[in-house]
């Protein structure tokens, strides 16, 4: 009787688990996309194979061409089709999380990478990687700073530290995080192993991985991902650490990690158990409770504007009728991405904003696609 009792209770536990997590019994399934990489197919596939043998908690799934492996797999013969199945596995709970590259986030959804310090080979969250938390510099490094806490919770750390990097707007940056701590969002700031200390983090911070977190602009954390993911290689392959990490977003619904094209089979091996560890932490519900906790605090008290006398430059523009929209215009400045995004509004042409691996994107339908470049050209918005 008491083994029955064990036994429907370790059932009604690992059921309460997939409620929270999306994971039964404690094992994530996890999609890799096999194109895009620079160093080819196999290379993607020894990662895959590698993380699947040491973890034999997680399904790894493959996503795109034919290949001869042992591992599950679903058939894509392009990029674009590749992204589109493994949209759909995620939708479907075939799969829990998925791995990939040259994947386009919303504007609002950030990658935090996760990286080993060469110092002391501790493991250090990097928030962000890629994409785009907000248009607004400090807006988006506070928010940066949220998503890295709820990546590393989910990681299972109980109280992450934190710690900014010493970019342009650090300073404000750090003043922000205390409002939101002294409101009641829980931060547990670092300190710096430099002698002044301090939360604002210096280049020996990050050789050492002071923080749990660091906080930094995107574009920054990116280059810094390279440079931990390939200083022993020369730079043409990724050789270490876990990836770019997943894209994390206030109300974005799934987990999604980022590769670099770059990025060798031990990376791949990497951010597979990086993916896992995000469903199996329930990363989508720890966002979930973070961003109620900062926004009780105040978060988007922090960055209301000061009301301004409004003047009107031109009629409000509706958005068309949602359209498929899979054609990435580029070369748009962040900051001119949403007025650019109504100006093609406006010509009837639905469009949605995005981030792509090379910056700001605006998406659009394939039959609409010479009509919104030329909308954009005409606007100055982009070079013929």
């Amino acid at each position: 009787m008491n083994d029955a009792k064990k036994l429907v209770a370790k059932v009604f536990g690992e059921i309460a688990e997939a409620l929270e997590t999306g994971v039964f019994g404690n094992r994530a399934k996890v999609g890799i996309t096999l194109l895009g990489s620079e160093h080819g197919v196999e290379e993607i596939l020894r990662g895959a194979e590698a993380a699947a043998k040491a973890n034999p908690d997680l399904e790894v799934v493959l996503i795109g061409p034919k290949v001869d492996s042992s591992l599950r797999h679903f058939a894509a013969e392009t990029e674009k089709a590749q992204h589109e199945l493994m949209e759909q596995l995620l939708i479907s709970g075939e799969i829990h999380s998925a791995v990939t590259m040259h994947y386009n986030f919303p504007i609002g959804v950030s990658t935090v990478g996760k990286v080993v310090t060469p110092g002391r080979g501790r493991e250090m969250f990097l928030a962000t990687t890629t994409g785009t938390s907000a248009t607004d510099r400090v807006e988006a490094m506070v928010k940066n700073a949220i998503y890295g806490i709820a990546c590393a919770k989910a990681a299972g750390l109980a109280s992450p530290t934190v710690g900014i990097l010493n970019v342009d707007a650090a300073r404000t940056v750090e003043r922000s995080l205390q409002k939101l701590s002294a409101n009641g969002y829980t931060i547990n700031f670092s300190q710096s192993v430099r002698a002044d200390g301090g939360s604002v983090m210096r280049g020996n911070d990050l050789l050492v991985g002071a923080p749990d977190v660091m906080v930094t602009d995107t574009l920054t954390g990116n280059v810094l991902m390279k440079v931990f993911s390939a200083y022993t290689s020369g730079g043409d392959y990724e050789s270490l650490g876990y990836g770019y990490g997943p894209g994390v977003g206030e109300g974005y619904d799934r987990i999604i990690h980022i590769l670099s094209r770059a990025s060798g089979s031990p990376v791949v091996s990497g951010a597979i158990r990086y993916a896992a560890d995000m469903a199996k932490g329930g990363l989508l519900s720890v966002v979930e409770a973070e961003f109620a906790a900062a926004n009780a605090a105040g978060l988007r008290d922090l960055f209301k504007k000061e009301a301004q006398p409004v003047v009107e430059v031109e009629e409000d523009v509706v958005c068309p009728p949602a359209k498929v929209a899979t054609e990435e215009i580029a070369g748009i400045d962040i900051l001119d991405l949403e007025t650019a995004a109504k100006a093609v509004w406006k010509a009837g042409i639905f469009a949605s904003t995005g981030m792509g691996c090379t910056g700001p994107v605006i998406l659009v339908a394939t039959d609409d696609l010479d009509k919104a470049q030329e909308v954009l050209i005409k606007a100055g918005y982009i070079s013929a």
